[in-house]
């Protein structure tokens, strides 16, 4: 955004006078204002009313007092259109479009909307086609609905594509405090890193929760969402919906491995955003994340009184990443003089009932279970049903961890295994005292990881780059033979095995000078997987066993490559990359040969990557312990490995104006000292102007 935006984008959010268009959604607009406070004025624009919800009409824009920081508008798609030009003309800050039938309709549509986008400069815009924006900061509903939210001074912020969601988010009863709600809908105008950006510059907003559809511009977002981890502001990401990118053509392995999903993946992982799957642990990541920010590593901590609330405690967490380590001496052994010798201590701590109902006996248990300073410490407490129950002695444990929390300063929650066993009061006081209230065990824990990988990219963000808008690339490709894509890959220094492409009567003289044993493949620009078609013979130890692959694999194509055969790879890679019409460039690494969408053990990076960037994704695969020397077997040529990695990367950006997709598979990993070579490529690329 330009300063004159970013300044129209604040009047809009935070406005000091409301203009309102239209009937009845206008009217609810004045209506909602009213109910949460709203103390500027409001403005009803109307040709025929005197008057709505007791506020005296104006006939037009010109009839205003002034330029509107804010309109709602409810009107029809070509009066909408006419409005915003006059808004505009006026110097008006910003204006919500309530209308559908643009974009989102078709072509004539999306006529429309290129109409209203252009009228709308250089206001702020938001949608069309959405329901509009919340400030229970400051008071002002551009909201033609009821919603469940109220004012808060400091809270999280919730930018949604789907109005409906977003009016779900506010109808939670689970004590998350929200500073704003923007629903963009057709983000005509104002798009997703807009919003998130126009945020960031409010110090009250301490974490951004998002739902998304389609990603929009992934450069200006990566952009802003670098903006965010300098500013310590975290983004939570609730992606679903058809993908914005556009579909892969999968004649390689990597487009296969590396779909939409995948690469939005690549690119919250990139820039330390978490990703949740569902509402629900939105919900509780931001309410972590409101209360504690990110945190600094995955080590926590719980205490309950049932050993089976403890077990499954340790259960949820393995599989998410989570650390639940031993506790320090000093702690341990306070905690066991407290509770004797009947209980062990351990981590999660079943601390049995034998202090249950005693006040200050379980604040000196949990204090010196925060004292072990771990990244999150956690008590798992349901409270009884208040309609049927007494909560007793429910109540002394939650007041005792408060009291030990109060006393410690350590990261604390407060877990109930299901989301009704903290009632929304309670939740509620647990936030204002600094304690996150967590309900529901599998997503408390779920929130806990997402939490710990926002600080992981955060400690990140240093060697950080954002990603460049992808170059458009000609739709007319053609997919080069695994002999060419073999030697356009060797001039950039990835290994190849000693060979050449032959005529098929030149094959045996071929292989007799390479030396036995030998491969022997059938190439051509049609054989994109030659393993399937019955392309290739292996391990060919004489003249007679070429003399028969030769006759063989001559129905196939005229023209075959013979190869050196190679043994003894300690493992097998795909590297892949490919470029994407939203992303850019992509590297795939992953278990590689012929089982690659079998096993589906990959990663993906967005481009471009460091040598520290791709050992760390090579660590993240199944097969890593294959290249470290798994139990007792030979390591790997780790350096080796990541120089061809990096040669393949080398010239795929060399050749981004043109790459579609291109495959290394397999990359054999040979033992520590004696390289890799790429027994296999595949690389499309669009033709020559």
């Amino acid at each position: 955004m330009n300063p004159l935006q970013r300044e129209n984008l604040h009047r809009l959010l935070k406005p000091r006078h409301v203009a309102v268009f239209g009937g009845r959604p206008a009217a609810e607009v004045v209506r909602q204002c009213r109910r949460i406070g709203f103390a500027g004025e409001i403005w009803p624009v109307h040709p025929r009313h005197v008057d709505v919800e007791g506020l005296r009409c104006f006939r037009s824009v010109a009839d205003l007092p002034q330029a509107p920081d804010a309109s709602f508008i409810a009107l029809p798609r070509e009066s909408s259109i006419e409005v915003v030009a006059a808004l505009a003309a006026r110097g008006a800050g910003g204006a919500v479009c309530y209308a559908s039938g643009f974009a989102e309709v078709g072509a004539e549509g999306a006529v429309l909307q290129a109409r209203l986008v252009s009228a709308a400069q250089p206001m702020a815009l938001i949608g069309p086609n959405c329901y509009g924006v919340l400030n229970l900061l400051d008071g002002a509903a551009l909201w033609p609905d009821q919603h469940g939210a109220r004012r808060v001074e400091r809270g999280v912020a919730i930018v949604a594509q789907s109005g409906n969601i977003g009016i779900n988010v506010t109808m939670q009863r689970r004590g998350l405090p929200i500073a704003y709600l923007i629903t963009l809908g057709n983000q005509a105008g104002t798009g997703l890193a807009d919003a998130i950006d126009g945020l960031l510059d409010d110090p009250r907003v301490t974490a951004i929760g998002l739902h998304i559809e389609g990603l929009g511009d992934a450069a200006a977002f990566s952009r802003v969402a670098l903006r965010a981890l300098e500013r310590g502001v975290p983004l939570v990401a609730l992606k679903c919906g058809g993908s914005a990118v556009g579909a892969q053509i999968a004649l390689s392995h990597t487009s296969s491995l590396a779909g939409a999903d995948a690469l939005c993946d690549a690119f919250f992982r990139r820039f330390g955003i978490a990703r949740v799957h569902e509402p629900v642990a939105l919900v509780e990541t931001l309410k972590l994340l409101h209360v504690h920010g990110a945190l600094p590593g995955r080590r926590i901590a719980s205490a309950s009184c049932s050993g089976g609330e403890a077990a499954l405690v340790a259960d949820l967490a393995e599989p998410r990443g989570l650390q639940m380590p031993a506790l320090p001496a000093a702690p341990r052994e306070r905690l066991q003089a407290l509770l004797g010798d009947k209980v062990n201590v351990t981590n999660p701590l079943d601390y049995h009932t034998y202090i249950w109902g005693d006040l200050a006996a379980q604040t000196d248990c949990f204090a010196a279970l925060m004292d072990c300073r771990f990244d999150l410490h956690l008590l798992l407490l349901d409270l009884p049903r208040a309609d049927r129950c007494s909560a007793g002695d429910w109540q002394t444990a939650l007041d005792a961890f408060i009291a030990a929390q109060q006393r410690t300063g350590a990261a604390s929650a407060v877990v109930s295994s299901l989301p009704e066993g903290l009632p929304e009061p309670i939740a509620e006081r647990l936030v204002s005292l600094g304690i996150a209230p967590l309900q529901g065990e599998a997503d408390a824990l779920d929130a806990v990881a997402a939490s710990a990988a926002i600080g992981e990219g955060r400690r990140r963000r240093g060697e950080l780059l954002p990603i460049d808008p992808p170059p458009s690339i000609g739709a007319d490709a053609q997919l080069l033979d695994e002999w060419a894509s073999k030697q356009a890959l060797a001039r950039f220094g990835v290994p190849i095995p000693r060979g050449e492409a032959v005529a098929a009567e030149e094959a045996l003289a071929c292989a007799e000078a390479i030396g036995y044993p030998v491969v022997i493949k059938a190439v051509s620009p049609a054989l994109a997987h030659k393993t399937e078609a019955g392309a290739v013979c292996l391990n060919l130890q004489d003249a007679g066993a070429v003399r028969e692959a030769v006759e063989r694999l001559s129905a196939l194509s005229k023209r075959l490559l013979v190869e050196t055969m190679q043994r003894g790879a300690v493992a097998e890679l795909i590297v892949g990359v490919n470029h994407d019409p939203q992303f850019g460039l992509a590297l795939t690494l992953g278990a590689g040969g012929v089982l690659v969408e079998l096993l589906k053990d990959s990663a993906t990076l967005l481009l471009p990557a460091t040598r520290e960037h791709i050992r760390r994704a090579l660590m993240s695969l199944r097969i890593w312990p294959l290249l470290v020397g798994y139990r007792g077997r030979a390591v790997g040529d780790i350096d080796a490995t990541l120089n061809a990695i990096e040669a393949v990367i080398s010239f795929a950006q060399h050749h981004a104006h043109r790459l579609h997709e291109l495959d290394v598979n397999p990359l054999l990993v040979l033992p520590q000292g004696r390289g890799v070579v790429a027994v296999d490529a595949l690389i499309r690329l669009s033709r020559e102007p």
